[in-house]
């Protein structure tokens, strides 16, 4: 249990944290000479799921209880 507890944990940062980078950090589409096109998708869908899927994750990692 002890396994799973440290892998729920681990996997429920990860998702928190790759959520947040794609909701905050720019994406860059097009860089032609002086001209740059950045796009910034923002808070979508996905982007919510996948930081909302990372929180119960994680929490799941902390309530787990060890079998004895």
């Amino acid at each position: 249990m002890k396994v799973l507890k440290l892998i729920l944990i681990v996997v429920g940062i990860l998702l928190i944290v790759f959520g947040l980078y794609n909701a905050f950090v720019p994406q860059e589409v097009v860089d032609i000479g002086p001209l740059e096109v950045s796009a910034k998708e923002g808070l979508n869908n996905q982007t919510l799921a996948m930081i909302a899927l990372g929180v119960l994750a994680l929490l799941a990692g902390v309530f787990v209880k060890n079998r004895r």
